[in-house]
């Protein structure tokens, strides 16, 4: 079973998240951005990012290997490459 860990540090427009994902039998490490109004628009509600960034990972890897997903990145770039991620995200 794939284990995902998310740790977020506030930055002055939202937080930085570091994010392990473990399978096992390797491990990959990430650092997400989230912006504060990403936060608000799809995890409305939410006190910190950490339980959509782990539902956006667990997302991608439904789509492809953790090793293809980016090192560093942008929550919102997640749906230029899958157009359907927000709409999913949010439901």
């Amino acid at each position: 079973m794939t284990q995902i860990e998310v740790k977020a540090s506030p930055t002055s427009g939202g937080w930085t998240c570091r994010v392990r994902v473990d399978d096992g039998s390797s491990t990959t490490e990430h650092t997400v951005t989230v912006s504060a109004a990403d936060l608000t628009r799809l995890a409305p509600g939410a006190g910190d990012p950490v339980g959509l960034v782990r539902r956006s990972f667990e997302f991608l890897l439904e789509r492809e290997p953790k090793e293809s997903i980016l090192r560093t990145f942008d929550l919102t770039v997640i749906g230029r490459y899958f157009p359907d991620y927000e709409h999913s995200i949010r439901g």
